[in-house]
């Protein structure tokens, strides 16, 4: 609220501080259309020697005498305020239509009267009084010429009254204008929080409840995004009820989903704030992604159990496995471009193997993106078939920084991943666990060493 509350001052405040200097641009304009026009007439005057400085002053003085009502919008005005004086091309005073001074007094140095006797544009605000910041007087001169020659000066001025009676009249309103859209603007987020926050909330509940062994409905979530994941969510939970090791899904899920949950939470309360149209977009970004991240471990999850929940294969067939290869190594072209990682395939292509075709294909693609993430950019994969007696061994070998110790014995339990050399996020952690129950499941084996030179070798053995 603080943060919204300064966004909105920032540009309010600023608009009223500039709202003058709009004022003084749309006065100064007609003023130079006044000094032009009343130059050329005394200009046409002295051309003629039919110039009368006390005519002149008698028609401002019946001016000035002049009372009327003028309604301008909300500001009434009684009276004309404007000054008009004339100088000679040495800037000695000619004429002043309020007699401030006698004529003869020096103006040549005043800004005005200077820079249009020099051939510029001559203008300047001068304050009145000191004491009084709003006493500015704007004055605007235009060259009087006489045979294409500059023969004297005439300025037109007008006092910064009325335009501070048009300021103190459109401060109020602007700010009121302002609060109005602030209001707007926190009925809107908080729209936005009930929108994306609170079925949030609700599935974070949700999951909290199943890791405690409650037999929960699924909450209205609406048809959001959010929506579709917690639909998943709950297809999931039915694809794993009835299991003995459930419970230990779900709470190794839940954990899981905690953290990309709790950024996806943290953007909605953020997009309660205003913010630049880049960075509102860059959270609304950040929680695409996050829920993609937890409908990915949710797929993999309802993979991997439909896989753990067979007995034996329900389809088997006769693969090439080079086909295999090619197929995978075709399906990840886009990536390994991406890091211009170079692939070696070496083996026979007369080799089959017998299994499911789908779960094989998924189980190299799985350790080839494994050998892919930590492999660096430029580096080389080497994809091999053997066949030894009676079992065909696929080898996928890549140069990154190896297994660490620690880690052998844990590479292949559900949710275990390590970070990526290039510093990228973390895996699922279900990829090689989905290796080793499709090598269980055809009578095989997989096993993951480190190389003698540098990086791992994934060794997937099944029968012939």
């Amino acid at each position: 609220m603080i943060i919204l509350t300064v966004c909105f001052a920032y540009p309010i405040n600023w608009v009223v501080e500039n709202l003058r200097h709009r004022y003084l641009e749309g006065v100064e304009d007609p003023l130079v259309d006044q000094a032009t026009v009343l130059a050329a007439l005394v200009g046409a005057q002295m051309a003629t020697q039919t110039f009368d400085p006390r005519m002149l002053a008698r028609a401002f003085e019946d001016a000035y005498g002049r009372k009327f009502y003028a309604q301008i919008y909300r500001y009434v005005k009684h009276d004309i305020d404007m000054r008009v004086y004339i100088t000679d091309r040495d800037g000695m005073l000619l004429f002043d239509s309020r007699h401030i001074d006698p004529p003869g007094t020096d103006y040549s140095k005043w800004r005005d009267v200077a820079l249009t006797l020099a051939g510029q544009y001559g203008a300047r605000a001068t304050q009145v009084d000191e004491k009084v910041s709003d006493s500015s007087v704007l004055y605007v001169a235009a060259p009087i010429q006489v045979n294409g020659e500059i023969a004297g000066v005439l300025t037109v001025a007008k006092p910064s009254s009325a335009i501070n009676a048009f300021i103190r009249d459109a401060r109020p309103r602007i700010f009121k204008v302002g609060l109005l859209s602030l209001a707007a603007a926190v009925f809107l987020s908080l729209l936005v929080s009930a929108w994306i926050a609170r079925p949030i909330k609700r599935l974070i509940r949700y999951a909290d409840d199943i890791r405690q062994g409650r037999r929960v409905m699924l909450p209205p979530l609406g048809r959001t995004e959010v929506g579709e994941l917690g639909a998943a969510f709950e297809r999931m939970r039915e694809a794993l009820e009835g299991k003995k090791y459930a419970e230990q899904y779900v709470q190794k899920l839940t954990h899981e989903i905690k953290s990309p949950l709790s950024a996806i939470r943290g953007a909605a309360e953020l997009l309660k704030e205003d913010m630049p149209a880049a960075q509102r977009q860059r959270f609304l970004t950040n929680i695409r992604q996050e829920t993609g991240r937890i409908q990915n471990l949710i797929d993999r999850m309802l993979a991997l159990s439909a896989i753990e929940g067979m007995k034996n294969l329900q389809r088997i067939e006769s693969l090439s496995a080079a086909a295999l290869i090619r197929k995978v190594v075709e399906e990840k072209k886009v990536v390994l471009d991406q890091k211009k990682i170079t692939i070696h395939i070496n083996g026979e292509d007369t080799v089959k193997v017998r299994g499911d075709h789908f779960l094989l294909h998924q189980a190299l693609s799985n350790l080839l993106q494994n050998a892919i993430d930590f492999s660096v950019q430029g580096s080389e994969i080497d994809i091999e078939t053997d066949q030894n007696g009676q079992y065909l061994y696929f080898s996928v070998s890549d140069s990154g920084p190896g297994v660490p110790d620690y880690a052998r014995e844990k590479v292949f339990d559900k949710f275990f991943s390590l970070q990526r050399p290039d510093g990228g996020r973390k895996s699922t952690g279900l990829g090689l666990n989905f290796v080793r129950e499709v090598a269980l499941l055809h009578a095989g084996d997989i096993r993951l060493e480190n190389r003698a030179t540098a990086g791992t070798r994934a060794v997937l053995s099944l029968p012939l």
